[in-house]
């Protein structure tokens, strides 16, 4: 993985986008991120939960969140050792956007299941501005 704490933004408009999907890019950190909002997991009990990863893919997904500071590990001086996996602070303040992702991907599901066929469209979402038209009466 790249050092993302070296790497350049240009800050063009998706500039905050870019930097937010590169800490929890790919198929496997938002879901563990999300796993870890509910508290404090040991790695099996990851492992249990995110059925279809590996062993190796785990670890590096895990090793890469902590080395941007999302989450903590904490290893027990114990036989067998012991390692525990938690969100820290800078993690948690993600719940918003995980949460989001998670109503969003629930809606999606839902359209879906209800035989709605364009994924790039939610129904029933308002958008947030309407465009202002003039309109004349007619004489």
């Amino acid at each position: 993985m790249q050092d993302l704490f070296a790497k350049k933004y240009d800050c063009a408009a998706g500039c905050p986008v870019e930097a937010t999907l590169d800490l929890i890019d790919g198929k496997w950190k938002a879901i563990i991120l999300y796993h870890l909002l509910k508290g404090t997991l040991r790695f099996n009990e990851l492992r249990r939960r995110l059925s279809r990863i590996t062993q190796r893919m785990l670890t590096r997904q895990l090793r890469e969140l902590e080395e941007v500071g999302l989450v903590s590990r904490t290893i027990f001086a114990e036989v067998p050792p012991r390692v525990e996996y938690t969100l820290t602070p800078h993690g948690q303040s993600l719940e918003p956007v995980i949460r989001a992702l998670w109503v969003w991907g629930d809606a999606h599901l839902a359209q879906r299941t209800q035989g709605f066929t364009n994924p790039g469209v939610v129904k029933d979402v308002e958008p947030q501005h309407r465009p202002v038209v003039a309109v004349r009466a007619a004489r």
